[in-house]
């Protein structure tokens, strides 16, 4: 009984998670009128998925919700991941592919001299992670 408490709240953190992030890109992008780079739709590709997923492994107790998902984080992961070394100039803006429109080594933020949009993005898909490597591992 125990082992499934586990395995229902680590994928409703991640389905909190997920949400969080969703809302929280709409909220800068229709609210406070940040508009998304190439490679911020490509993590929004990756994210907005996620929350139906969960939600719907949460409602059936679908233990493979885990497994659907499990795709999408790891190339969401990798694009944020990507993303924020862009932004902390680590890889040169040249190598991005945002080549019209909004650049990808835009920083609308910077909470606490270092937070911005991509690091959320990849705190958030770290998380998710986290919470499926848990789920995983519980589930046996």
């Amino acid at each position: 009984m125990r082992e499934n408490k586990i395995l229902w709240f680590s994928m409703f953190f991640a389905w909190v998670i997920a949400l969080t992030a969703t809302l929280g890109s709409l909220f800068f992008s229709q609210i406070m009128g940040f508009p998304p780079c190439t490679m911020c739709w490509y993590q929004r590709i990756c994210m907005y998925p996620l929350v139906i997923i969960f939600l719907i492994g949460l409602i059936r107790y679908d233990k493979n919700a885990a497994l659907y998902a499990a795709p999408l984080v790891v190339i969401g992961w990798g694009w944020a991941f990507y993303h924020t070394l862009l932004v902390l100039d680590i890889v040169t803006e040249e190598l991005a592919p945002c080549m019209l429109g909004v650049p990808c080594s835009t920083r609308y933020l910077n909470w606490f001299g270092f937070l911005d949009i991509p690091m959320l993005s990849l705190a958030a898909f770290t998380l998710i992670g986290i919470s499926l490597v848990i789920f995983y591992k519980k589930k046996g």
